[in-house]
């Protein structure tokens, strides 16, 4: 899986819609192997993306968990700590 795409679901708030678009487009990006499309394929990159996000809404909005909404920013500050002993 691609690093920049980051789980959406178990969040206290839930996912934006910024978010389930901006994992759809990694998520293409990824799968066509280019960060930006060719004019040719520029409609259809615009559609997959369009899709993958309107599917990702539905799949995030119908899981359940017995587990307790994650914060936000205590996340982040795990990815943070991770990334420091990473690259320390």
């Amino acid at each position: 899986m691609c690093r920049n795409i980051r789980p959406l679901n178990n969040f206290e708030p839930p996912a934006t819609n910024d978010e389930v678009h901006a994992a759809a487009l990694q998520y293409v990006r990824k799968v066509a192997g280019a960060t930006k499309p060719s004019a040719a394929n520029q409609a259809a990159f615009d559609e997959a993306v369009h899709e993958i996000a309107h599917v990702t809404r539905h799949l995030v909005d119908a899981l359940v968990t017995s587990a307790p909404p994650k914060d936000r920013a205590v996340e982040a500050e795990k990815a943070r700590a991770r990334a420091r002993a990473r690259y320390a």
